[in-house]
């Protein structure tokens, strides 16, 4: 195992270059860039408090807004990443929002209207646990819409990512990247655990039987989507410490090249002295 990856390092390494074709076979998803479990409680509670500050002084700054998007198979770990990597951020300024199946009002509107409606606001965080990239994923493989409609949905996303960048959203994409083995054990550990078992659907299963479907959809997604503005990164996941770790410290690194500033205080306070 050679040196642990530094932030940067990192970024570098997993991020998705723009006109690159992804092909995920090639990306091991046990990989943990040098990195060894002893250390990596510590390191990851490192990279939480550096949130927390990046966090206070985005609000503070006010000028900038936040985007994260988790993307990933089921089991992938969207919900762990938000738990222990999200955890030391002020619930003021955070929103985590779901995509689930369309209500009928969302179903009623362009399939971008509900992530228009749900990005962040200047000072606050947004995080997409899934994203309007299912109308290119579970959309494509379930045939839903003809190809040629989902097909035209590249563009209209990555449109819709520039304006996001345009009006001062910083975006950052993670794709949570398991393998097909450790999907089946944390199912199957799911389907056994008392504690897990509300979370398991047989239609689950059902899913899994698409996997290769999936690749290919996410594969496309990664490869047409991931711009300067938007990049994706796709993040080694069947250790869930690892995982957890490369997703705080890349989203560090991203909200600390962001030239967040704390605003000058109110003038004439400097000899003012509390009674």
């Amino acid at each position: 195992m050679g040196a642990p990856l530094t932030p940067d390092e990192l970024r570098h390494r997993l991020r998705v270059r723009p006109g690159t074709h992804v092909h995920l076979g090639g990306i091991d998803p046990g990989d943990t860039g040098g990195h060894a479990k002893e250390e990596s409680e510590a390191e990851l509670a490192a990279g939480v408090a550096r949130l927390r500050e990046l966090q206070e002084l985005a609000w503070a700054d006010g000028g900038r807004a936040i985007l994260v998007v988790l993307q990933g198979m089921d089991t992938a770990g969207k919900d762990g990443a938000i738990t222990h990597v999200m955890s030391g951020f002020n619930p003021q300024g955070v929103r985590v929002v779901p995509f689930r199946a369309p209500s009928p009002e969302e179903a009623a509107h362009d399939f971008l209207w509900r992530a228009h409606r749900a990005a962040p606001a200047k000072g606050e965080i947004a995080i997409f646990n899934r994203s309007y990239y299912e109308d290119v994923l579970i959309v494509r493989v379930h045939n839903l819409v003809p190809r040629d409609a989902w097909r035209r949905r590249y563009d209209a996303i990555n449109e819709f990512e520039r304006v996001l960048a345009d009006g001062g959203t910083t975006i950052v994409k993670f794709f949570l990247h398991i393998s097909n083995e450790e999907q089946r054990q944390r199912l199957q550990d799911r389907k056994d655990s008392p504690t897990k078992r509300w979370k398991f659907r047989s239609a689950d299963l059902v899913e899994r039987g698409y996997w290769d479907e999936y690749v290919k959809a996410y594969e496309d997604a990664l490869s047409r989507c991931s711009t300067d503005v938007a990049p994706w990164y796709v993040i080694p996941a069947d250790h869930k410490w690892y995982r957890n770790l490369a997703v705080a410290q890349i989203l560090a690194a991203t909200m600390a090249g962001m030239d967040l500033r704390y605003p000058e205080p109110e003038p004439g306070i400097e000899g003012l002295i509390v009674e």
